[in-house]
């Protein structure tokens, strides 16, 4: 999901609570908090030697001692046109890091309205050769989730 189609979610849906929704289907505790949004810019040389560039909105949600505080589509539309001028590319992925023994970012697969809240399902980030041909790999084939969990094609692993 991008920024602009997140803040065209919220804005549409501002009387109702955010939710978040972990892979696997557990839901991040209600009294979450969103302690940062940034703009992220890594620069990089895949393992061919090419150099790359990618931009993310990188929110990161944190639960703390508050288990009264609950977020509205209302606020998290604020507090992502608070950050503005931090992200001003609407175009770039959003990504979630959040703490669950380990700290994890996620994607955001779809989302989910209710009669109360705005559910964002989000997905494990996954690792990938960006240069097989130069590599001696195959190319991987990425497939559909068989039961909720990835699963491996023919030439590789998703």
């Amino acid at each position: 999901m991008t920024l602009s189609e997140l803040k065209d979610l919220l804005a549409h849906h501002g009387e109702r609570l955010f939710r978040i929704t972990l892979p696997g289907g557990k839901a991040v505790p209600l009294s979450f908090h969103v302690t940062e949004v940034g703009r992220l810019h890594k620069t990089f040389l895949d393992c061919g030697g090419k150099r790359r560039e990618s931009i993310t909105c990188q929110l990161q949600v944190w639960v703390g001692p508050d288990y009264d505080h609950r977020i509205e589509t209302g606020k998290m539309a604020a507090i992502l046109n608070k950050a503005r001028e931090i992200v001003p590319d609407g175009s770039v992925p959003v990504e979630i890091e959040y703490e669950d023994q380990v700290i994890s970012q996620y994607t955001i697969a779809r989302h989910e309205l209710t009669g109360e809240a705005v559910i964002l399902h989000l997905e494990h980030k996954h690792t990938e050769c960006l240069a097989p041909e130069l590599c001696g790999l195959p190319a991987l084939e990425r497939l559909p989730a068989i039961g909720g969990k990835p699963h491996c094609g023919p030439r590789g692993c998703c």
